[in-house]
C-alpha cells in the first residue's frame, strides 16, 4: 500500500470533495428540472479518478464513458462549464448542445465522454495509436465499466493494442451493478483483470474505494504503458451510491448494503480520518475545505442557472460536412 504525505492526503480530499459536492448538487439541480436528458452521477467512486490522475503526467489523455462529470474534474476542467453543459447553456463545454453525456476540452486532454456503451474503449486505443505514432510519450487512460467490459468492440481493441504495443492503460470501473444487474448475474468472468489474459494483457484488481491503492497501481500500469510494454488493465473494484442514473430507483439492491459501503468504505471519509488521526488536522480546518469545495460548487450552479441558452444558430455550428 502506498502511503501518502500530508499534502497528498489533503489534495486528494479536495479533490474528491468537489466531485462529491458537485455531483450532489447536480442531483439537485436535476430534481428541480433545471438539468435534462440523462444524468448518471459518480458519488462513491472519486478515489479512482482522483488516484490515477495522481499518478498521470503533463499531456496524458482520458476518455471514459457517460458517468463522466468526476473525471472532467479530476482533469481540472472548471465546474462552471461543466455544470453549464449541464443545463444546456453557452457557457458550457460543448456550447449547451452535449449535455451530461457529451463533453470535451482539447486543453486538458479529456476527449469525452460517450454515451454508447463501449464505444470510448475503440476511440481511447485510437488516441494511443496516435501516441505511439507521433512519439509524443503520452499514455490514454481508457475508462469503462463493468457492463461495457462485456462489449465486443472491447476485445478487438485489447487484440490491436497488445499486437501494435501501444500506450493505453484500460480502467475497468467495476461498480458491480453494470445498468442494473449484478455481475455474478451477467459475466461469466467476474475477475475482471483477467479479462485480457487471451492478448497477453497484464491486468491487477484495485481496491477503488482506497485513493492510495489506485495511485499506486495507476503509477504502476503508466509506466508499463509509457516504457513501450503495451496495454495494462486495471479493475477498479468500487461502488456507486445512487442508481445508474437519477431515473434508476435502484431496487436492485438493499438499502444495508448500500448503507454498510458508506459507512465502512467510503473514500472521502478513508482520507478524512486520516487527516485527523495522522495529520492532525482540526474539524475546523477540514469544515474550511468543504466550505471553499460548497463555494465553488454553488457558484457553478448560479452559473449554470443564470448563464444564456445558446442562440438557435448554434445548431448549425461544429457540423462535419
Amino acid at each position: 500500500m502506498a502511503s501518502f504525505t500530508k499534502e497528498e492526503d489533503l489534495f486528494a480530499y479536495r479533490e474528491m470533495l468537489l466531485i462529491r459536492r458537485f455531483e450532489e448538487k447536480a442531483g439537485q439541480m436535476y430534481g428541480m428540472g433545471l438539468i435534462g436528458g440523462f444524468c448518471h452521477l459518480y458519488i462513491g467512486q472519486e478515489a479512482v479518478v482522483v488516484g490515477m490522475q495522481m499518478a498521470t503526467k503533463e499531456g496524458d489523455q482520458v476518455i471514459t464513458g457517460y458517468r463522466d462529470h468526476g473525471h472532467m474534474l479530476a482533469c481540472g476542467m472548471d465546474a462552471k462549464g461543466v455544470m453549464a453543459e449541464l443545463t444546456g447553456r453557452r457557457g458550457g463545454y460543448s456550447k449547451g448542445k452535449g449535455g451530461s453525456m457529451h463533453m470535451f476540452s482539447k486543453e486538458k486532454n479529456f476527449y469525452g465522454g460517450h454515451g454508447i456503451v463501449g464505444a470510448q474503449v475503440s476511440l481511447g486505443t485510437g488516441i494511443a495509436f496516435a501516441n505511439r505514432y507521433r512519439k509524443n510519450d503520452a499514455v490514454c487512460l481508457t475508462y469503462f465499466g463493468d457492463g461495457a467490459a462485456n462489449q465486443g468492440q472491447v476485445y478487438e481493441s485489447f487484440n490491436m493494442a497488445e499486437l501494435w504495443k501501444l500506450p493505453v492503460v484500460y480502467i475497468i470501473e467495476n461498480n458491480r451493478y453494470a445498468m442494473g444487474t449484478a455481475v455474478s448475474r451477467a459475466s461469466a468472468q467476474t475477475d475482471f483483470s483477467k479479462r485480457g489474459a487471451s492478448f497477453n494483457i497484464p491486468g491487477e484488481q484495485v481496491d477503488g474505494m482506497d485513493v492510495r491503492a489506485v495511485k499506486a497501481a495507476g503509477e504502476r500500469a503508466i509506466e508499463w504503458a509509457r516504457s513501450g510494454k503495451g496495454p495494462y488493465i486495471l479493475e477498479m473494484q468500487t461502488y456507486r451510491y445512487r442508481g445508474h442514473s437519477m431515473s434508476d430507483p435502484a431496487k436492485y439492491r438493499s438499502k444495508d448494503e448500500v448503507q454498510r459501503m458508506r459507512e465502512e468504505h467510503d473514500p472521502i471519509e478513508q482520507v478524512r480520518r486520516r487527516l485527523i488521526d495522522q495529520w492532525k488536522l482540526s474539524e475546523d480546518e477540514l469544515k474550511a475545505v468543504d466550505a471553499k469545495v460548497r463555494e465553488i460548487v454553488n457558484e457553478a450552479a448560479e452559473f449554470a442557472t443564470n448563464d444564456p441558452e445558446p442562440d438557435a444558430a448554434e445548431l448549425y455550428t461544429d457540423v462535419l460536412r
